[in-house]
């Protein structure tokens, strides 16, 4: 058996013992309450500047629970830096120079709090080092629980439902401004209430920020605005779309040809795979977003959408990503074709296992 077998059967198996683990951190937390009311006290306290931060390529949780809890903080007088640039169909929650720059350097006694991230290496422009204080609230099981004060929680639907909760605990007055991208990230992350993690909790929070004067209907209908490029490359990509392993699976293809005929506008592709994952049959859905990096080099990101007891999270984690159970995501460094061939072998590992294949 040759060394580089030798070593890929030892990352696989790493990276299986690492879905396990993931696996076992699925659950909620029993300290949830005292740890919503521990991240509380300590931002209260804080005197010091405070910068938040979320994941690379921010969705509506990212910026809705950011947004969310920095106007919150600010109106406790807090100096609060929130360095993020949101997606198109996203910055209409943003007011005006509200959002900074990619910070370099943290300022000296930074409390910074990483909000939607489940492991460093995924900030958005926010250096993790030199932070004087560490806090970290994310609902991805796959969460290491980096931090000084860590509240993870996985059977929460959005980190911006754990943030509505670290809200209430500051005892600030809710307003539209706060309530509405707080509401932004709990919708955008249940499929505006369609997908499994909308419980009895998820509804009662939407209920309790929709009566903080959101205008829900306006609200729903805005985050479905695109930019007309979008619907041209809908159009492509479905073009795309496969059935294999059996038809348990539809994949799409975003390549990079696509997104050269329409040049610099701005690719909101992430949500084609919700699309795909509506075909009869399929228990799988998977969207291959071919890029090029700056060294040329050619990789794939994969957004994973599951159903049932497939996990596209075991599936992610095995590929060296991350997520949730049912909503997952990895890079692959390799061009689209092998990526492919990739992804579908772990995909089909998965399906087997849960007796499908």
């Amino acid at each position: 058996m040759t060394r580089a077998i030798v070593q890929g059967m030892s990352q696989a198996n790493t990276n299986q013992n690492i879905a396990n683990q993931a696996d076992a951190h699925n659950q909620g937390d029993p300290q949830y309450q005292q740890r919503i009311h521990d991240i509380a006290n300590t931002l209260r306290d804080w005197s010091g500047p405070i910068v938040l931060a979320a994941h690379v390529d921010p969705d509506g949780d990212a910026l809705g629970s950011t947004l969310a809890l920095k106007r919150a903080l600010e109106q406790l007088g807090k100096d609060v830096t929130l360095p993020l640039t949101p997606p198109r169909f996203l910055a209409f929650l943003v007011a005006e120079g509200e959002l900074a720059e990619p910070l370099e350097t943290l300022p000296a006694g930074t409390l910074l709090g990483v909000l939607d991230v489940a492991d460093l290496p995924r900030l958005e422009g926010t250096p993790s080092d030199g932070a004087s204080k560490l806090i970290n609230v994310d609902h991805h099981g796959t969460n290491n629980r980096f931090g000084d004060v860590a509240c993870v929680a996985p059977d929460k639907a959005a980190t911006a439902q754990i943030v509505k909760d670290i809200i209430d605990a500051l005892g600030v007055t809710w307003t539209t401004d706060i309530a509405t991208p707080c509401l932004t990230g709990i919708l955008t992350d249940t499929g505006n209430l369609r997908f499994s993690n909308t419980t009895p909790d998820v509804l009662q929070a939407v209920a309790a920020l929709i009566d903080k004067g959101v205008a829900y209907a306006e609200l729903t209908d805005r985050l479905q605005w695109r930019h007309p490029d979008y619907f041209k490359m809908l159009g492509w990509v479905m073009n795309t779309v496969a059935f294999p392993l059996e038809g348990l699976v539809a994949t799409a293809d975003v390549t990079l040809e696509m997104r050269d005929k329409l040049a610099d506008s701005e690719d909101d592709s992430d949500d084609f795979v919700g699309q795909i994952r509506y075909a009869e049959g399929v228990q799988l859905a998977i969207l291959f977003k071919e890029r090029r990096s700056d060294d040329g080099s050619e990789h794939v990101k994969i957004s994973v959408r599951s159903r049932g007891e497939v996990s596209a999270q075991a599936i992610c984690v095995r590929l060296g990503g991350g997520g949730h159970v049912a909503a997952a995501g990895a890079t692959i460094a390799a061009p689209l074709a092998q990526a492919k061939t990739q992804v579908l072998a772990v995909a089909r590992d998965e399906l087997a296992a849960k007796g499908l294949l």
